[in-house]
């Protein structure tokens, strides 16, 4: 599954691989071994989020010259055009963080992606949280981010696992970053194919009918 999401990051031209292992960490590594080229592993333990997983990685970010992008693994559908325009985007705004977001016809469960008057960027909002009126947002946040380095990696030591699931999210990020002035934004370059993660085994049968479509080998 991670070869996919590893494929579009380099069709995109991004070659320096920092790949966040848990479960089965040492079979993980040996199947990516295979790739050949630039990967390093972090070892997360225990799993306390996803702003958890990429806190593990702050020693290989702090050697990164460049913006960092995080992608989750479990997204094989992610398209290397959609990542090149959002690096395009990126080098032309340079913002602190930009998100690549999605508009989606059923955006049930997923985070909304809000704006102001103006469509501006000025959050993400849990479906589980959301007001009627948010809840009718079809622009969703997909796990997606762009980030000048020192930024990102000033913002990991903000991340606090106050809330009920006790976990550090990265989609605090956003919230943080703006709070501290500085630019975020969002841009909806992503397609449709890539709101499909695998989580359970529907989804992946969901996944691979929809790859076979789209003529994946």
């Amino acid at each position: 599954m991670i070869h996919f999401a590893l494929d579009a990051l380099e069709k995109a031209g991004i070659c320096r691989h920092i790949v966040v292992v848990g479960h089965e960490a040492k079979s993980v590594e040996a199947e990516l071994n295979t790739r050949g080229g630039d990967t390093q592993y972090v070892l997360q333990s225990p799993q306390l989020g996803t702003g958890h997983a990429v806190q593990m990685c702050r020693e290989a970010l702090a050697q990164q010259d460049g913006p960092t992008i995080v992608v989750a693994g479990d997204s094989p559908l992610i398209q290397a055009s959609s990542l090149r325009k959002l690096l395009d985007h990126f080098e032309k705004t340079q913002p602190a963080l930009l998100l690549g977001t999605l508009e989606k016809a059923d955006p049930t469960g997923l985070g909304r992606v809000v704006r102001n008057d103006q469509g501006e960027f000025t959050g993400i909002v849990e479906h589980k949280d959301a007001t009627d009126e948010q809840l009718a947002i079809r622009e969703v946040n997909m796990s997606t981010y762009l980030f000048q380095t020192p930024d990102l990696l000033k913002v990991l030591e903000q991340l606090s696992d106050d809330n009920a699931q006790s976990e550090y999210y990265l989609t605090d990020c956003a919230r943080l970053l703006r709070e501290a002035g500085r630019p975020v934004a969002a841009v909806p370059v992503l397609e449709e194919c890539e709101s499909l993660s695998i989580n359970n085994v529907d989804e992946l049968q969901q996944v691979d009918e929809k790859m076979r479509a789209m003529g994946y080998a």
